[in-house]
């Protein structure tokens, strides 16, 4: 995984993808349907469910975009706050989604909650888009109680055999769909670059436990395109 220094282009970096998701807000939803053939819909409510069932804790789900996974914890009975830095994909989103949830806007590197103030904190294909992630791994574990949980759904490596057929299909097909449907080919672009640099399913099991968290375990999905990564706070 490549790191970024401290130096003024991590600032430019953190614009650049707000910018990003600016322009394509009226449209991700739509591309996300396409590039994965829906499938994110199935990963993500696998996602949710490694969340227990709640009545009245508070979670937070971070770079939460337009809702939907906010959406699917509110229905599994959390008070749920969508915290995500583009004020254009919460207006994208927000309309659709149950009254009860909130929004503030936030990043995950500095998330504006209280030390030890929630139960549950879930990101979904928003850490590797996050200039420090190690920082929102700091911060995930700050705003938890002792006992809460993280979730993380993001891409991974696949399987060997799968891997040349999913990098053609990444080089080649979500350009070129990017450019058609939301008219943003560099955005996919991007998506493309970001996550063959993200860190496999073992690496990020590793950062997540240098970041202090406990029990930390993973699920593939879809022979490794993605997974889903567990972990709790103990004290």
């Amino acid at each position: 995984m490549r790191t970024r220094s401290s130096t003024p282009s991590d600032s430019q970096h953190r614009d650049n993808i707000q910018t990003m998701f600016e322009l394509v807000a009226p449209r991700y939803d739509l591309m996300n349907d396409l590039m994965s053939f829906a499938t994110h819909r199935l990963w993500k409510r696998a996602m949710v469910r490694k969340a227990p069932q709640c009545s009245g804790g508070f979670a937070v789900d971070v770079a939460g975009g337009t809702g939907d996974i906010a959406r699917l914890l509110h229905q599994r009975g959390w008070n749920v706050t969508v915290c995500d830095p583009s004020a254009g994909m919460m207006r994208a989103g927000r309309p659709r989604q149950p009254s009860e949830i909130s929004w503030v806007a936030g990043l995950g590197e500095s998330l504006p909650f209280a030390d030890a103030s929630l139960d549950l904190l879930t990101v979904s294909f928003g850490l590797r888009n996050m200039t420090r992630p190690q920082h929102a791994l700091a911060e995930a574990i700050r705003v938890l109680k002792p006992g809460g949980r993280f979730i993380c759904l993001e891409f991974s490596t696949p399987a060997w055999w799968l891997k040349p057929f999913y990098d053609w299909y990444s080089e080649h097909i979500i350009p070129r769909l990017g450019a058609m449907v939301a008219g943003r080919p560099e955005a996919y672009r991007y998506l493309v670059d970001s996550i063959r640099e993200f860190p496999d399913q073992d690496t990020l099991k590793e950062q997540m436990q240098a970041a202090g968290f406990a029990d930390v375990t993973y699920t593939n999905l879809s022979f490794g395109i993605a997974a889903i990564h567990v972990g709790s706070k103990t004290s």
